[in-house]
């Protein structure tokens, strides 16, 4: 009989957990909901205005960016200490994820957060000064091959998306060329402009203008697939290096044990954003295209881009800063 009764009790605990998240579904949301990003003015923040605008005009309640200083553990710590009700979300990139594979953090990227969509994706650029021999991702190899160690390419920062960008390429091309990192962009394109660095993987609308007006010679771009943002310019993984991929990836994230029937507004709410053409359009001048994924779709991509950075990390030794 304890047994018969223990059997009737569990599924009745987990039809009224059901009901109460169905509950807090219906009746959301009827407050602010706020937005946490990364540091203001940029790339984080920009989305979370655009996305929040969509947000507010879907669902009815105001929404309130608020963008944060600080490193990705400040910005995942407020998430992690939310109520999984909805009403704090989290707009950030693959830092999120990337920083646990290079150093201790307080937070569990699997665990702690519900992947609502990927809100957009923006490929790097793989340049060249005009001095360098090669006017292709081939030629470039092969020169790089016969001169092991003798080539440069410049980085803005540890484990930034063109750092890594530029180690899978060196991995799966079989090739030495030399790190130089810097602080800042600027002062790196400023030097590779002037011919002091040879090679960068940066953002497309950093680079673009620099390759339109020839001061710079664009040989690839790194996302799997001709990018808009780049007309006539190949990818790398059709340059001989098939399956390249490197992004820089922006999504939202709410807390863990949110209902999903939450997750589900926000995610069409978004999706419904990102789909409107003048949406697109502000995304594409700042070098990003659209996605809206669904939230097992953007899990997915989550859990394939961890996996290919923790290798290219691992084998390039790669620590934190």
């Amino acid at each position: 009989m304890r047994s018969l009764n223990f059997s009737i009790r569990t599924p009745m605990v987990l039809l009224m957990a059901l009901a109460a998240q169905a509950a807090s579904a219906q009746g959301y949301p009827n407050k602010a909901i706020h937005i946490v990003s990364a540091g203001a003015g940029g790339a984080g923040e920009v989305a979370a205005r655009l996305v929040g605008q969509g947000i507010t005009e879907a669902l009815g309640q105001p929404v309130v960016v608020d963008p944060r200083g600080g490193s990705i553990v400040i910005h995942a710590g407020i998430l992690t200490k939310a109520a999984p009700d909805g009403y704090t979300l989290l707009v950030h990139s693959g830092t999120l994820w990337i920083t646990p594979l290079l150093q201790q953090v307080p937070y569990d990227a699997e665990k702690d957060f519900v992947p609502v969509t990927w809100i957009t994706s923006s490929p790097t650029l793989l340049v060249a000064h005009p001095s360098v021999p090669a006017h292709s991702v081939k030629e470039l190899i092969a020169l790089a091959k016969s001169k092991p160690g003798s080539l440069n390419y410049s980085t803005t920062g540890t484990a930034s998306t063109g750092h890594l960008a530029g180690e899978l390429f060196k991995a799966m091309a079989g090739i030495n060329i030399v790190r130089v990192n810097y602080k800042d962009g600027p002062p790196s394109r400023n030097d590779l402009i002037g011919g002091r660095i040879e090679l960068t993987f940066q953002p497309v609308e950093a680079l673009l203008p620099h390759v339109k007006t020839g001061r710079l010679r664009a040989l690839a771009v790194t996302s799997a697939k001709p990018s808009p943002l780049t007309p006539g310019i190949p990818t790398v993984a059709e340059s001989g290096l098939p399956n390249y991929e490197a992004l820089f990836i922006l999504g939202m994230f709410a807390p863990a044990k949110t209902p999903a029937g939450i997750v589900d507004q926000l995610y069409k709410a978004t999706q419904r954003t990102l789909s409107q053409p003048e949406v697109q359009r502000k995304f594409a001048s700042s070098g990003a295209e659209t996605v809206g994924s669904t939230p097992a779709e953007f899990t997915a991509t989550i859990k394939a881009d961890t996996a290919r950075w923790s290798k290219v990390i691992k084998d390039a030794g790669i620590k934190g800063d």
